[in-house]
This record gives structure tokens, C-alpha cells and sequence, in this order.
């Protein structure tokens, strides 16, 4: 993302996996650790996604050390796509790895990563949550979305191509789960990620 991004290799549950690593301006208060999941492999997401950037982006000013993540099979990570099940156990050993002990940990996701974001949050312990999730166009029609918290923070373009805004309304609706909804805008937010950026930075509270 810079020229200070710190790139890591860690222990995956199908070999390594490949992470970036953006920390706060020095002399900034670390806030915690956001861990941020990229789209479908299968359609060419990675880490360097320019909306898992602009997200990672956010959250350094925000004040989180932001740590994006290659899922297995891409880029420098091991293994091979899993049809999302794996996926989610990448995101739990990158949690685990690179969490920062005592500071909140924040979970965020783009498309598919939305998805696994969703599931990962469900699978950690009870007395280490999730502080709150971001969910950017969750691919809820594509991938088996898991009920979240009240407070995550879920934004959808009006005329999302790949992922139809009623199906994420669909998905929110049983659980009174308010959405940010940005008018004229797609799936990949081309030509509006400096408003997603905005988004984020105004409607952060974290718990």
C-alpha cells in the first residue's frame, strides 16, 4: 500500500499465508488490530484489492494497525481455493497470528471476504470478540453470509452488479440491520473510494 507496508509470511491450516502490514503514523495511540478480508479468489480478489486498500487505509487513520491477507492458493500463500471453508479457517489463523493481545481486535471485509469476515467472528472465543465488523458489498448472495452483530457497519452501492442490493436487504432485514446505501454506485466503488474511505471514518464507533 507504501512504502511502509511490512509484508509477512505466517503458519496458514494449508501452508503459508501472505500478509500486509500498514501501522499507524508513529507518535499515533494504537487503537487495535483490524484484520480485512479481499473478494473471490476465483475472480482475481487479492490483498492488494483497491477496496480492501482504501478499507486498510481508513483504519490507519482510524488508528488500527490494518492487516490484509492473501487467502490460500494466491499470491505467496499456500494451498488451494476452498470453495470459502478454508477461507474463513485463513482468516482465523491470521486473527490468531497477528492479533494485538489486550487491544480490540476489528474484523472487515470486501465481497467474499464480507463473507468470511461474517463467519470468522462467529468462530472466535467467547471472552476474545470481535469488537465490530465492516462489511463492504457482502457477497450474501453468493456465499453463506452468518448473522452479525447490531453494530456492524454494512455499505452497498445502490447498482451493485455482483451482488443485487436486495439481496444483502434480504439478509439484513431478519436481523434489524441498518444499511448504508450509496446512490449510483457498483460493486468495486470505481471512482468513489475516497467517499467509501469517508464512510467509514464517519460512522467508526467503536465499542
Amino acid at each position: 500500500m507504501n512504502l511502509h507496508t511490512q509484508r509477512r509470511q505466517i503458519a496458514g491450516p494449508a501452508g503459508e499465508l501472505e500478509c500486509a502490514i500498514d501501522a499507524p503514523a508513529e507518535g499515533q495511540v494504537l487503537r487495535g488490530t483490524v484484520v480485512i478480508c479481499h473478494p473471490n479468489p476465483t475472480q482475481g480478489g487479492t490483498l492488494d484489492n483497491k477496496v480492501v486498500q482504501t478499507l486498510a487505509r481508513a483504519f490507519v487513520q482510524l488508528g488500527y494497525r490494518a492487516v490484509r491477507f492473501n487467502f490460500r492458493g494466491i499470491g505467496r500463500s499456500q494451498g488451494a481455493w476452498d470453495e470459502g471453508r478454508g477461507e474463513v479457517d485463513d482468516a482465523l489463523a491470521v486473527i490468531a497470528a497477528l492479533r494485538e493481545p489486550g487491544l480490540p481486535l476489528a474484523l472487515a471485509g470486501f465481497s467474499f471476504g464480507g463473507y468470511v469476515a461474517s463467519q470468522a467472528a462467529l468462530r472466535l472465543p467467547a471472552d476474545a470478540p470481535a469488537e465490530r465488523l465492516a462489511l463492504v458489498g457482502p457477497a450474501t448472495s453468493r456465499f453463506d453470509t452468518a448473522a452479525v452483530p447490531a453494530d456492524t457497519l454494512v455499505i452497498h452501492g445502490e447498482v451493485d452488479d455482483v451482488v443485487p442490493l436486495q439481496a444483502v436487504l434480504d439478509w439484513a432485514r431478519p436481523q434489524s440491520l441498518p444499511v448504508t446505501v450509496v446512490p449510483g454506485v457498483g460493486h468495486f466503488f470505481h471512482g468513489q473510494l475516497p467517499l467509501l474511505k469517508n464512510i467509514v471514518l464517519r460512522s467508526w464507533h467503536p465499542a
